[in-house]
């Protein structure tokens, strides 16, 4: 039986009344502005995710463990905020992560050119950056290194014309032997000694092009299982590569000062590693890495080396020489080598001689050039 008794309800006081009318307005959105500015701001609102785009081929995407082994390593240092995307769902790795890629087997970077395959996945993932490995079957295919980057440039222009603020990771490719392709190891190493040169020419402050040097350190006998496809070793070193660079781009905002897109910073710097390749009596072979450590691109570095134990580099490749009479030498860049954007590497060898038996060692300072 319903209640019919009357309520009493408190009287009000004129003063009272402003708080009323909040309360009874404020679901219908229809507080003065003043009111709406008071109210505190909404700590639950999250920032959209940084969207991320591997792209590639077979490398990339099927099984791709190192995606995985990247996005787990994204989130144990904290990079939660991410979303890898791509048209393409998970494909066979088996370890937890967010499976999302570009990776399509068997595919040329230069097919995708030509048939402008790129801009509907590009409208269908909306990616803010993408990693790039890409140009491994058209090397295969023993398609020139002109037209590889030239599918290249077609690739960023479409990717600027989805997001003009996008950034890009481009690999320097891992290292090929296949054995139906003896030339396809050269045909390598051709293709990456170009990359870094374009990078540095599509690198803007709006839009990064960072090279990330995927080749140096890599074995096919070691890290692939057929000569060109990660196996479980090889997926760690490619993530190991790609984590850096692509964390340094989520901690920063293309423009910032300090930031990889900045042409405006004033220090530059750059590193060399020594490392032997071989020894025998009297001398040995070594190679030296030098990476762009700075926020912007550089036109050219030296390295000034001091070999250890009174040896003496007598032979340089992919630099020039000039030798002291302490035994220092002092290596620039071979003019090709020399254009690095922020990230990127290179690699000269050399042949040095020695007295008597020592361990092959050497202290390696570097200096870079500012790109004109």
């Amino acid at each position: 039986m319903r209640d019919t008794r009357r309520l009493r309800l408190p009287r009000l006081s004129i003063r009272s009344l402003p708080g009323l009318l909040a309360a009874l307005l404020l679901p219908l959105g229809l507080l003065t502005p003043a009111a709406a500015a008071a109210s505190p701001p909404d700590a639950t609102a999250a920032a959209d995710p940084v969207r991320i785009m591997p792209l590639g081929d077979s490398i990339t995407g099927s099984p791709g463990c190192w995606r995985a082994l990247l996005w787990n390593r994204l989130q144990d240092a904290g990079h939660t905020g991410v979303d890898f995307v791509g048209t393409l769902p998970p494909q066979g790795c088996g370890i937890a992560h967010d499976g999302d890629n570009e990776g399509h087997g068997g595919e040329l970077v230069t097919n995708v050119a030509s048939q402008g395959l790129l801009p509907a996945r590009l409208a269908a993932t909306r990616p803010d950056i993408v990693v790039m490995h890409f140009g491994t079957n058209d090397v295969w295919s023993n398609i020139a290194p002109d037209r590889i980057l030239a599918a290249y440039d077609t690739l960023l222009a479409q990717m600027r014309e989805s997001n003009p603020d996008i950034r890009v990771l481009v690999a320097q490719l891992i290292p090929m032997n296949p054995a139906t392709c003896a030339a396809c190891a050269q045909r390598v190493v051709d293709l990456n000694a170009r990359i870094p040169a374009w990078a540095a020419g599509a690198h803007t402050s709006r839009s990064p092009v960072v090279v990330v040097d995927q080749w140096t350190g890599f074995d096919t006998a070691t890290d692939t299982y057929d000569g060109v496809h990660p196996d479980a070793s090889g997926d760690e070193k490619i993530a190991a590569r790609w984590f850096p660079a692509l964390a340094a781009q989520l901690e920063s905002t293309p423009g910032d000062p300090g930031d990889p897109g900045d042409p405006g910073d004033p220090t530059l710097t750059c590193t060399a590693s020594f490392r032997s390749v071989s020894v025998w009596q009297g001398g040995y072979q070594a190679e030296v890495t030098v990476r762009n450590t700075s926020a912007a691109p550089v036109r050219g570095c030296t390295v000034t080396l001091r070999p250890a134990d009174g040896a003496r580099v007598t032979q340089v490749w992919n630099g020039t020489l000039k030798s002291a009479a302490d035994g220092t030498a002092t290596v620039a860049d071979a003019g090709w080598n020399g254009a690095l954007a922020p990230g990127a590497s290179t690699a000269f060898g050399l042949i040095a001689t020695t007295a008597g038996p020592a361990a092959p060692a050497a202290t390696a300072d570097c200096a870079a050039t500012p790109a004109s």
